[in-house]
């Protein structure tokens, strides 16, 4: 009887995990963390494509509405680009505020750090986005 109660207060005193257990799980974690990030990093550059994006119709937005209130040809400030990879990742950003094809090379060249400005000409013609260095 005794070699029972041993044997029983062997399995009830066992507490925590094997090494094996935990290596398990490590491994798992670090297969996770491997896929994840990625992922995470492209959908930090699409929201830096996003902002990119916002901050050229709005260039564009202030073009068009200095035109339209009679001033000459004008320039909106310049748009600093804060994206991390030359060119557009997301192809629907390329039309941006109804932005012709000739004007689609120019900003489908971009990089991190460039500057564009949009002029906008009082005769109504389309605005012209341009690389500032």
């Amino acid at each position: 009887m005794s070699v029972m109660n041993k044997l029983m207060n062997t399995k009830l005193n066992k507490k925590g995990f094997t090494l094996a257990e935990l290596l398990i799980v490590v491994a798992i974690i670090a297969v996770l963390v491997a896929i994840s990030i990625p992922i995470f990093t492209s959908q930090l550059e699409k929201a830096r494509e996003s902002t990119d994006a916002a901050n050229l119709r709005a260039a564009y937005a202030e073009a068009t509405v200095k035109a339209l209130e009679g001033e000459a040809d004008v320039t909106s400030s310049a748009v600093v680009l804060t994206q991390k990879t030359a060119g557009w990742q997301n192809t629907t950003i390329k039309d941006i505020a109804g932005v012709s094809t000739t004007t689609d090379t120019v900003l489908s060249a971009v990089a991190s750090g460039q500057k564009i400005t949009v002029t906008a000409k009082a005769d109504g013609s389309a605005p012209v986005f341009a690389v500032v260095s």
